[in-house]
């Protein structure tokens, strides 16, 4: 049985940093690209960035660009999304998710979240103005 668990979230003022955490397990954590993605209140939920398996392609949304970083660690079966100069607008619950599939693509993308098929339960980040 897989399971995905995310950690880190909290409560932060603008401008500051979060480093949020997700480990993998029930699957071989370094065959699937692995992704974030975040729900805001009244608002769809929305790719954040997303990680090769190999950890050698990443992608960013716009939004993030430039202030997220992604990275993984296959030997301790975690993602991790560090989040710096945060604003009020990056408020959400934020998912970490595993691709449905195996070593299906070696390249990071603006992927669909019907590509990932393994999710977690979330963890809320709340940014003060």
């Amino acid at each position: 049985q897989v399971q995905v668990v995310e950690s880190g979230g909290g409560l932060v003022q603008a401008g500051g940093s979060l480093r949020l955490s997700c480990t993998a397990s029930g699957l071989t954590f370094d065959d699937y690209t692995m992704g974030w993605f975040r729900q805001a209140p009244g608002k769809e939920r929305e790719g954040v960035s997303n990680i090769s398996w190999g950890g050698k392609s990443t992608y960013y949304a716009d939004s993030v660009k430039g202030r997220f970083t992604i990275s993984r660690d296959n030997a301790k079966k975690t993602l991790y999304l560090q989040m710096n100069s945060l604003k009020p607008e990056d408020t959400a619950m934020y998912y970490c998710a595993a691709e449905s599939s195996p070593r299906r693509r070696s390249y990071a993308g603006a992927y669909s979240q019907a590509d990932f098929g393994y999710w977690g339960q979330g963890t809320q980040v709340t940014v003060s103005s």
